[in-house]
């Protein structure tokens, strides 16, 4: 799951999402130099922060031996985001990961530790124990970019649901297909 064969190997994308809610912290990690800095060591070039609902406006930036950072609240779709990027940061919402997983695109997923219930932060873990994608905390995250080796993750394939539909729609009187 590292660099893709052909990938344009002067820009390399981090591409940061929250999806549909305001999670300033997240936001607030990736505009920190520390973090900024560690994605430069890493040899990424652009910040892209999806920023959703969020109050904090992070600081744009041209480059000019830093990374490239620009923002933008919503978009129809995500997708080309992350079809284009070589990393994403995402919060930990289902929907996020496991559409950057099929992509098979690297992830690091930071839980929204201010939510009450937080079984996002089961998904996450699970899915790093999993190796499928690295799981941190906003005061984490640039320790975990630092020390991330995405070679080690393993991609993710998802299961085949169709026997536990077969099931439920039998128990329901359904017939069989």
């Amino acid at each position: 799951m590292g660099e893709e064969e052909g990938a344009d190997k002067s820009r390399r994308v981090v591409f940061v999402t929250v999806g549909t809610t305001s999670f300033d912290t997240l936001v607030r990690a990736v505009d920190s130099e520390n973090v900024k800095k560690e994605l430069l060591v890493k040899g990424y070039t652009h910040l892209l922060i999806q920023m959703g609902r969020g109050s904090y406006v992070p600081t744009k930036s041209e480059g000019e031996g830093s990374l490239v950072v620009d923002y933008f609240t919503f978009s129809s779709s995500i997708a080309d985001h992350l079809r284009s990027a070589s990393l994403v940061i995402s919060h930990a919402g289902s929907g996020s990961i496991f559409e950057t997983l099929r992509l098979r695109k690297p992830l690091i997923v930071v839980v929204n530790e201010d939510l009450m219930d937080n079984h996002q932060s089961e998904l996450g873990d699970e899915l790093a124990n999993r190796k499928h994608l690295y799981c941190a905390s906003p005061q984490t995250l640039h320790q975990t970019i630092a020390n991330m080796d995405l070679n080690s993750l393993l991609p993710y394939t998802p299961g085949d649901a169709t026997p536990v539909a077969n099931h439920i729609n039998r128990f329901l009187g359904f017939p069989d297909d």
